[in-house]
């Protein structure tokens, strides 16, 4: 079960890809309720907002994009992905400029669904904590912007993510699979060498901004632990 659930409504009419995807987004840990018509998702949305939407456009009472606006004039910060077969270039023109977060075309595999909603929620997440600190260091997560002490480190988005983790827990050791589903969003497998590579870049420019170079420690067969002290 995921620590911090998100409330995911499905907005799908057909009633095996509807159940499917209930069933994995509930696998995953997810908050989930079905709606199969526009009036029933209304009446859901009007129950309680949820943080992610998936969409279909091809619905029975109505047009899935006019649900789209709808759901925006409640929440701005819904993250909303439109799930549908019609796979043309202007449908998801259309999806995208009617509000739509994401496109997703059917068929897909569960599995790379669910990583892209994962990196949605993250993003949406990102505007709080405002701040995270420990040690010398300080990343403010609305500007995406980090520093130690008052030198302003140059990252990269995927390094600005693994420090804003490492720093989130700092003091505690983070598995290698937590850093990697966490930060970059995916069933990986094979190796996480990429993971190494992200930590020396790290590394390196904390010590260039007068940190230690030990601030993020190996834990071997295990993963790491920011230093705060």
């Amino acid at each position: 079960m995921r620590k911090n659930p998100a409330r995911v409504l499905v907005v799908e009419d057909d009633a095996g890809v509807g159940a499917g995807l209930v069933g994995v987004l509930a696998a995953d840990g997810h908050e989930v309720r079905w709606a199969r018509t526009g009036a029933e998702a209304r009446h859901k949305l009007a129950d309680a907002v949820p943080d992610l939407v998936l969409l279909d456009l091809g619905l029975p009472d109505s047009d899935g994009l006019d649900l789209c606006a709808d759901i925006r004039e409640r929440d701005a910060d819904v993250v909303v992905v439109v799930v549908t077969a019609r796979t043309g270039e202007a449908d998801a023109v259309r999806a995208l400029d009617g509000g739509g977060d994401d496109f997703v075309t059917k068929p897909f595999r569960p599995v790379e669904l669910l990583a892209r909603l994962r990196a949605h929620l993250r993003r949406r997440g990102d505007a709080g904590p405002p701040e995270l600190r420990a040690g010398p260091v300080r990343l403010d997560q609305r500007a995406r912007r980090a520093w130690v002490g008052d030198v302003e480190l140059g990252l990269r988005p995927k390094e600005h993510e693994l420090l804003a983790v490492l720093v989130a827990g700092a003091g505690e050791a983070v598995r290698r699979e937590q850093l990697m589903e966490q930060v970059w969003d995916e069933y990986w497998s094979g190796s996480t060498k990429t993971l190494d590579v992200h930590v020396a870049n790290l590394r390196r420019k904390l010590a260039d901004a007068g940190d230690r170079w030990d601030r993020i420690a190996t834990l071997r067969g295990f993963g790491y632990r920011f230093e705060a002290d």
